[in-house]
């Protein structure tokens, strides 16, 4: 016997309820779900029942992979039903889902359904893990013995998170509405969970934490060396005396054009070098593509700390290089050849732990000088990986000019106002951090856009090789989940822009709109997906529009990038309508 019986949450039971997330597209009726899931399980379970549903074995930032393509999953399907590997893609291709296929293939099998979700879970962990030498072989094998033991729903659904093809359809903000759903029948206590999560960004372990606790006020986190703190953002100004009105006296530092990077550096029993982790703004561990980082980090930083910075690669003239310069290193192959081409330098500007100690709630002046305690430089700065975000106190709207012109001088974006007395507002975007930047003293859209991609059309002409010809995009409806529409992109990509577009579009394609979409009927589109990409976009004027949801459209739009960012992140109604105001005040000072 290979799995553990009759001991907790059976994987029967949590396939049942994927079931029913899976049908439906109402946020609210997830929220339920979700609610009525949790409220059964343990709190341990709990935190493996939040990496399940969500398609994975871990956090974002830790989260094994199985390392199964289609090809070798049929195999363990066809081992699993002792069937020919072509009978099975016969099936998968009449179902167009090989988790569905092997759900078909199950319904004429006898099968158990006492495996309880820790068995799975731990079976599929130890899949995850196989390498070297006949690593493929052995994993079809793992997974042909957990099919085998399970019941054809639970086996679909084991199949759609080794393929990570779980379609689910809820976000990380889902799970802390239902969890304070499970408490109190409404989203009362969301604000307060979502503070936990905020500090303690990893899913499993809050489900695990509010689970465990009758009253969350209780709980306390503090900042863990390993996990990430999800960042603070700073708001818009469109002048400095904006900012100067609103802050006083303050810190200023330059806006870089680079990868927010989030490095925790401690030391772990018996080792006398410290452990580096890097994580990206989306939280993902990005440590092994950035090696010269890591090592500046262990020369120059001698304490155990989380750190706050911008990742950006410098000229041999001082100056700072294009953010296409930088992004060049954000690689998983071919990464020590890219180091030598593109060296990166790390400017940091904030402290949010050390040692033991939550840095968070201190303020921010009181954090800059712990972190200039903190930072070793050299008598060459050109030496140094490692550097301070260079950092001035402003005492007048001049001063904030001045500096913010010297700034665009070294080739940054432009400036970051901080109010010296501001706590450090993790996963919140509010007025303790100002940016100002050069496009906000122009006529135009005063910055790029963040949005999420809410469906595609399918190519006509060239693009039907690629088989996606335009792409809605929308921004957060406030705090309410839903999404509003902004613009229809058909023109400024690149062929390998369409192709990654498309690619990544059918990683999340979804049957039909989600009841969160609020899309005008002309708006419509040939393919829905998921609320889970987000583009940089760029416009030249942002316009009233009663064509989208939003209220306003965007002129001209393009592509950036792609942003290593949650939904949640992006930008909302209401920034538009700031942006929007910009744009009108700046028009009329021409």
């Amino acid at each position: 016997m290979i799995f553990e019986y009759n001991r907790g949450v059976k994987f029967v039971q949590l396939a049942e309820y994927l079931e029913k997330l899976e049908k439906t597209s109402s946020r609210l009726e997830m929220t339920r779900i979700l609610a009525e899931l949790y409220a059964q399980v343990s709190p341990e379970e709990g935190k493996i029942v939040a990496y399940l549903s969500a398609g994975m074995l871990g956090p974002k930032y830790n989260n094994p992979d199985t390392g199964m393509a289609e090809k070798q999953a049929l195999k363990a399907v066809a081992i699993a039903f002792q069937a020919e590997v072509e009978k099975v893609t016969g099936v998968f291709k009449k179902e167009g889902d090989l988790g569905r296929a092997v759900e078909v293939l199950s319904e004429s099998e006898k099968s158990r359904s006492g495996v309880s979700v820790k068995g799975v879970y731990d079976k599929l962990r130890e899949m995850a893990a196989v390498s070297g030498g006949g690593s493929q072989d052995k994993k079809a094998e793992l997974l042909a013995e957990i099919i085998k033991e399970l019941d054809g729903r639970s086996a679909k659904y084991v199949t759609k998170i080794v393929l990570g093809k779980m379609r689910t359809g809820f976000s990380d903000m889902t799970v802390l509405d239902a969890l304070s759903w499970m408490k109190t029948g409404d989203k009362s206590l969301r604000e307060k969970i979502e503070r936990i999560y905020n500090v303690r960004a990893d899913l499993g372990e809050v489900v695990r934490l509010v689970c465990e606790h009758g009253d969350i006020s209780k709980i306390r986190v503090e900042p863990e060396f390993g996990t990430p703190i999800l960042v603070a953002r700073a708001e818009r100004a469109k002048s400095a005396a904006e900012i100067w009105e609103r802050l006083g006296v303050a810190a200023a530092e330059h806006k870089l054009d680079g990868l927010r990077i989030q490095a925790h550096v401690y030391k772990t029993d018996g080792k006398k070098e410290p452990e580096i982790r890097l994580f990206s703004r989306g939280m993902e561990n990005v440590t092994a593509m950035y090696p010269d980082v890591v090592d500046g980090l262990r020369r120059q930083v001698g304490r155990n700390c989380i750190l706050d910075g911008e990742m950006i690669a410098v000229g041999d003239n001082g100056k700072y290089l294009p953010f296409q310069e930088t992004v060049q290193r954000k690689r998983k192959y071919d990464i020590m050849e890219m180091l030598s081409k593109v060296p990166l330098k790390y400017y940091t500007f904030d402290v949010l732990a050390v040692e033991k100690k939550s840095m968070l709630d201190e303020p921010n002046e009181d954090r800059w000088k712990k972190l200039t305690e903190m930072v070793k430089t050299g008598a060459k700065i050109s030496e140094d990986v490692v550097r301070l975000m260079p950092r001035k106190i402003v005492n007048s709207e001049e001063e904030i000019e001045k500096f913010f012109h010297e700034a665009l001088a070294e080739g940054t974006e432009g400036v970051v106002v901080k109010k010296l007395s501001g706590t450090y507002q993790s996963g919140s975007r509010d007025f303790n951090w100002i940016k100002y930047k050069k496009s906000y003293d122009e006529t135009g859209v005063a910055d790029t856009i963040d949005a999420v991609v809410m469906g595609y059309d399918a190519g006509q002409g060239k693009r039907s090789g690629f088989g996606i010809g335009g792409f809605l995009i929308g921004v957060n409806k406030g705090e309410t989940g839903r999404f509003q529409t902004i613009a229809k992109i058909g023109t400024g990509l690149t062929d390998d822009e369409w192709r990654e577009l498309r690619r990544r579009c059918d990683l999340i394609r979804l049957k039909d709109k989600p009841d969160e979409y609020e899309v005008e009927k002309q708006m419509n589109c040939d393919v829905w997906v998921e609320p889970k990409m987000v583009v940089e976009i760029k416009a030249d004027e942002i316009t009233r529009s009663p064509m989208h949801s939003a209220g306003f459209a965007l002129r001209f739009p393009r592509l950036v990038s792609f942003r290593e960012m949650k939904v949640e992140e992006a930008a909302t109604v209401a920034e538009i309508k700031r942006l929007f105001d910009l744009q009108k005040n700046n028009q009329e000072n021409e």
